[in-house]
């Protein structure tokens, strides 16, 4: 599908050299308007650049990363553009949650493409992510077709299956405290059986644990750094690191999970850590 053209620019800010803008667009695959942001760093206005995005979590906009994280600092230093996406599609045609929650519908797109009715209409985040933005981002701006793929919490759980379910579109994958089990755990649960329905086998293709086990031996391994807070008040019923732990260890892909003492899951252990999450993406994508 070919992207849209029509992106209207609503901020621009100068940041270390470099600048952070917010875009508005209509979105073919959701069906509604978006907003995502971009940084560019200071290279960028002398060659193109390699992107990471960057998925946020429930209840979050491209807004709380550009502007909680700190990682614009280290981004222009490395020469990386970041890219970063809404979490759901939006507007008053899009519906929410029918009880008004804040864990379902919009901030809460789960990264899946949604099969059951009102949701398949629009929630349709994966298709987004992967293809629509990178192909308007890439059309659009000074960056090149190397990518590296990121999260927080529910986006941790996007970027661990975008990059499992397409080897060799991004270099490297990396996430926070992310949901990596949503199949065994509340939030996954109520949304995949929304989204998703009720047969759980259909789950598992959007299951970062369980798309690991399947995994062939001959398939992409790519290494996953995760960073986990071991305060966290999600840490022991909805995140569940050792899952992951698990999974990666029967099927042989590599690993780094690190439990860092004290920290919780707000972004100030995001940018506690962000700095060695953009060094290992760097590495990756040979800058």
């Amino acid at each position: 599908m070919a992207p849209s053209t029509s992106l209207e620019q609503i901020a621009a800010n100068r940041s270390f050299g470099g600048w952070h803008k917010r875009f508005r667009h209509r979105s073919a695959i959701l069906g509604c308007d978006m907003v995502f942001a971009i940084y560019l760093p200071p290279q960028a206005e002398d060659r193109p650049v390699p992107v990471l995005y960057w998925l946020s979590g429930l209840t979050c906009t491209d807004e709380n990363f550009m502007q909680k994280a700190g990682a614009q600092r280290a981004a222009a230093e490395l020469g990386i553009a970041i890219v970063t996406p809404d979490t759901s599609p939006r507007g008053a045609e899009v519906p929410g949650d029918p009880d008004g929650a804040w864990d379902f519908g919009h901030g809460a797109g789960f990264y899946v493409n949604a099969v059951q009715a009102p949701w398949d209409r629009h929630y349709r985040m994966y298709d987004y992510v992967v293809s629509e933005l990178p192909a308007l981002v890439e059309a659009s701006f000074p960056v090149t077709a190397k990518r590296a793929i990121s999260g927080h919490s529910m986006g941790g759980h996007g970027a661990l299956i975008c990059a499992l379910k397409n080897p060799g579109r991004y270099a490297s994958v990396s996430a926070f405290a992310p949901i990596v089990h949503p199949s065994d755990c509340p939030w996954g649960e109520k949304a995949f059986t929304r989204y998703l329905g009720d047969d759980r086998e259909s789950w598992k293709e959007w299951d970062a644990c369980e798309l690991i086990a399947a995994a062939p031996a001959a398939a992409e391994r790519l290494p996953l750094l995760v960073d986990q807070g071991d305060a966290d008040s999600f840490l022991a019923t909805q995140l569940r690191p050792e899952q992951l732990r698990t999974a990666c260890t029967l099927a042989g892909q590599p690993l780094t999970l690190r439990l860092q003492p004290g920290y919780d899951h707000s972004y100030y252990f995001i940018a506690s850590f962000i700095d060695d999450h953009l060094r290992h993406h760097a590495a990756a994508l040979g800058v």
